[in-house]
Order: C-alpha cells, then sequence, then structure tokens
C-alpha cells in the first residue's frame, strides 16, 4: 500500500511521512533535471535536507528549563533526545550540513557503502561507530531509497550498535524499495519528499535522480568493476602494481 503527497500514515511502530509541501515539489524537479549544475544540485539538496529534517525531527525529546529572558524567568523546552546522524558514502555526505544546521549537538558517524556489481548487493567499505556509545535516534541520510538493500543494511548494523530509534530521511524512494524496507523494518521511520514507481534492472529509480553521488561531485561514471578494485584493498594493490 502506497499513500498519496500529503498523508502521513501511521502504526504502532513507524510512520512514513511523504511530504506534500508545493516548495519541496519545486525544488525536486531541479534535482531532477539533467540540465541542473552540480554547485546547484548540493544547494538545492541541502535545501530540500533541510526541510526534510524539520519534519523527521518533530517527535525528538525534550525537557522543561528554567530561562530568563529581558523582562523575567520562565520555562521553556530543550532537546533531549541523544542523536546521530548516519550519512552513508557518499551522496549522503551532500546531507550533513542542512542536518547540523538543525541539530548542532548531534554527534556525525560515516557508513561508507557500495553495491556490488552484477549482484547489487551492499559491501560496507568504511564504518566509524563507535563501540562504546550509542544513541536514542539516529538518523540515516542518503537521497534515494532504491532497492533499498544498502539502507536495511545500514539499518541493521545500527540496531546491532544499539540505536533505540531509526529515521531514515531520503529525497526519493522507489516503490519497490519502499516496500521491501518498511517490510524488512516497520520499527524504522522514513521521511522522504516523493515516491516514484519504476525501479529498473540495474537497481536505478526513473525518472528518479540518475547516481547522485556523481551529480553532487561532478564524478565521471566509472566501470563498476573499477569500482570494486578502488575500494577493495586486496585489488587495489594488483591494480596498483600494474
Amino acid at each position: 500500500q502506497f499513500f498519496l503527497p500529503s498523508q502521513q500514515t501511521k502504526n504502532k511502530m513507524s510512520t512514513l511521512n511523504v511530504s506534500g509541501h508545493p516548495v519541496l515539489a519545486h525544488k525536486l524537479s531541479v534535482l531532477r533535471s539533467d540540465q541542473t549544475s552540480p554547485a546547484e544540485f548540493r544547494r538545492v539538496l541541502r535545501e530540500i535536507t533541510f526541510y526534510l529534517g524539520y519534519e523527521a525531527t518533530s517527535k525528538l525529546d525534550t525537557k522543561t528549563v528554567e530561562i530568563s529572558t529581558p523582562m523575567t524567568t520562565t520555562t521553556g523546552q530543550k532537546l533531549s533526545s541523544k542523536v546521530a546522524l548516519i550519512p552513508i558514502m557518499r551522496a549522503g555526505l551532500g546531507m550533513v550540513e542542512p542536518m547540523l544546521e538543525l541539530l548542532p549537538n548531534s554527534d556525525v558517524y560515516h557508513i561508507g557503502m557500495y553495491r556490488a556489481s552484477g549482484s547489487l548487493l551492499p559491501i560496507q567499505y568504511y564504518n566509524k561507530l563507535p563501540r562504546d556509545k550509542s544513541a536514542d535516534v539516529a538518523y540515516v541520510l542518503d537521497p534515494m531509497i532504491a532497492t533499498s538493500g544498502t539502507i536495511c543494511a545500514v539499518v541493521n548494523i545500527l540496531k546491532k550498535w544499539g540505536a533505540a530509534k531509526i529515521h531514515v530521511i531520503a529525497v526519493l524512494a522507489s516503490e519497490a524499495g519502499l516496500a521491501k524496507l518498511r517490510g524488512d523494518h516497520p520499527d524504522v521511520d522514513v521521511t522522504v519528499t516523493h515516491i516514484d514507481k519504476i525501479l529498473d534492472e540495474q537497481g536505478m529509480i526513473s525518472p528518479g535522480l540518475g547516481d547522485a553521488g556523481n551529480r553532487l561531485y561532478k564524478t565521471p561514471t566509472i566501470d563498476q568493476d573499477d569500482d570494486e578494485k578502488l575500494l577493495s584493498p586486496t585489488k587495489r594493490k594488483r591494480t596498483m602494481s600494474k
């Protein structure tokens, strides 16, 4: 079951929020366009992330504190949830800065993943989660939920790490990827701008955004086998020795 853009659906375990805001719909069109430059792509991704983050943080816990104003003393609210931002490299890096504007005291822990050529299976190549601490809420940052294989792998890692609550923030999701994520992890909250219907055999969303990492950093497309050689230490040694 999928939902109209303006709907927010809830069950006992999780929330799916698909933003129906017209400004975000406009900015999503800018991201989609193949005429958008890398600089503009980075800027608009930051803007969309800020507003998605604003919606996604609406249920963070607060505590009452005493404050003084120029006129008197009163009580106010202070965020009490311990928050971790988990950008999935590469593309998730473009979403960190706007989330830190919202939550400047958050911890940031990077996880690097790539998809194996041919199988689309996610392979981890970098993980900076500390062993001696966890988080009340972990926000996973990735512009797209395509097959959701990578997202699901990261969610599994975060659950083993001990994150009490996990919330995925993405610009786009495919219907199939979102269904798999919510089927495998019904306790995980999701906030997205839009859901696209088509997921092709290469695991790309259509109409989608293309490769968000390449578009962020103006990286030329390279063969997946070459990508694996660069990321795998054993393969890298053999490649560099040739």
